[in-house]
């Protein structure tokens, strides 16, 4: 039993050290359970789903009971005699029964309360949507972040060696003081871009830790020379047809274009009449001087017709405001139309144009890590300068650098463009993770 404890304990430390990085739906799994934003649009959701509820109480019968205890002293003064005294107490108790039988702006009400139910469901996916992009974007920001820093760092040792080289052979001789005075200029300039590069880091790291509460640590990267495939379909027209169709705005204006029409429908209904069931029943006793005790049991059942003749205006009122309401929603509902196909042909664009500019970059770096190599051996024969050797190096690192942009940049413009169609789901999440590696 202790050598089965122990051996768990070591398995599990083993895990412990070898748990890696965090990778990116690791990350997404944080911030469903952890992001302030996401918490409150889950609880709007279940806030949402009660409407149906409460629309629907106006349709269902009205039950009540009430009880009560009276007592009542009175007294008499005659002009001629003694003053007279009575003293009565009686206890009722009635049940009470209201159902609406025709009320039409009850039932627009209801039909509101469904769609705003729908409306809340959908707020609630363009939530979970908004939070891929969040985390992907905080994710990806922070490898840019350490990308950068680690090219200023690579630069500053490779500016450092080029310092003392120079150094050393202005002392022997080989070399002038303007080769020494360059390097340490560029010494200099580096070190102060690696602060800020640092800062930067930091920064980023801040904003990914206030999506999930927590330090991040270290994040998987993306896997060496990655290839990231084309948008498909691969038309234009096909991403924008989905967005004007299929974006969670587009829905959301379309559900509130339809509680409009209800709510012109519901005004309206204030010309109509109503009817309404009602029934009650109970039991009062009482018992007073005069009177001997006894139980009155009374019980009631009738139909209650109203018609309104004249709201003093009011109603037809209501019914221009809903009508210019219903105009506004049908123009919101174009313009999320608008944007959200403006959203898919910017993000569609991004992945395009990205995709052109990691073969241009890859392609740079090729050429640019030649350059360098030439440079370092006419540097070595004596036909180069120090100045040409980092001025190499620090073009290398600035393609690498932009090469790793590139490919950040055209992940979170397909993540972008998915969701300008409606289509995000957590499954791509899981497809840009496996192109990360620890």
């Amino acid at each position: 039993m202790r050598k089965s404890i122990i051996a768990t304990f070591i398995a599990t430390a083993f895990i412990s050290l070898n748990a890696g990085a965090s990778d990116l739906l690791q990350i997404y799994k944080e911030a469903l359970v952890n992001d302030a934003q996401f918490s409150s649009a889950r609880a709007a959701k279940l806030a949402g789903q009660e409407r149906s509820v409460q629309g629907r109480s106006g349709l269902l019968p009205n039950i009540g009971l009430s009880a009560g205890v009276t007592k009542t002293h009175s007294e008499f003064n005659p002009d001629v005699g003694p003053t007279v005294t009575s003293n009565s107490t009686g206890r009722s108790m009635t049940l009470s029964l209201s159902q609406p039988l025709f009320n039409m702006a009850t039932w627009e009400n209801y039909e509101q309360s469904k769609l705003a139910v729908v409306g809340s469901d959908l707020q609630f996916s363009a939530a979970q949507q908004d939070l891929m992009l969040r985390v992907s974007q905080a994710y990806f920001d922070v490898l840019a972040a350490q990308n950068t820093l680690k090219t200023l760092q690579a630069q500053k040792v490779a500016v450092a060696e080029q310092l003392a080289s120079a150094k050393r052979n202005f002392e022997v001789g080989t070399q002038t003081i303007t080769d020494t005075h360059e390097a340490q200029s560029q010494y200099d300039l580096i070190t102060a871009q690696e602060l800020a590069g640092q800062g930067d880091l930091d920064v980023k790291r801040a904003a990914l830790r206030q999506i999930i509460g927590k330090d991040a640590g270290d994040l998987a990267i993306l896997k060496e020379g990655v290839q990231l495939s084309a948008p498909m379909p691969a038309q234009l027209s096909d991403w924008v047809t989905s967005a004007e169709k299929q974006n969670l705005s587009v829905a959301a204006s379309e559900v509130s274009l339809e509680v409009a029409k209800r709510e012109i429908k519901k005004s309206r209904a204030g010309h109509l009449p109503t009817v309404d069931l009602s029934a009650s029943t109970g039991r009062s006793t009482g018992s007073s001087a005069t009177l001997p005790p006894g139980v009155n049991s009374p019980t009631t059942i009738g139909v209650s017709l109203k018609f309104p003749i004249f709201t003093g205006f009011a109603t037809d009122s209501r019914v221009r405001e809903t009508i210019a309401l219903e105009d506004k929603a049908r123009s919101d509902l174009e313009a999320a139309r608008r944007t959200a196909a403006q959203g898919a042909r910017q993000s569609y664009i991004g992945v395009v144009s990205g995709l052109a500019q990691i073969k241009a970059f890859e392609a740079a770096e090729i050429s640019s890590q030649s350059a360098l190599d030439s440079t370092k051996l006419g540097y070595q024969v004596g036909v180069r300068i120090n100045i040409d050797v980092l001025n190499a190096q620090q073009k290398l690192s600035n393609t690498r650098q932009s090469l790793a942009k590139a490919r950040y940049d055209s992940i979170m413009s397909g993540l972008r463009l998915k969701a300008a169609a409606g289509t995000l789901k957590e499954a791509d999440l899981v497809e840009v993770n496996a192109l990360l590696t620890q």
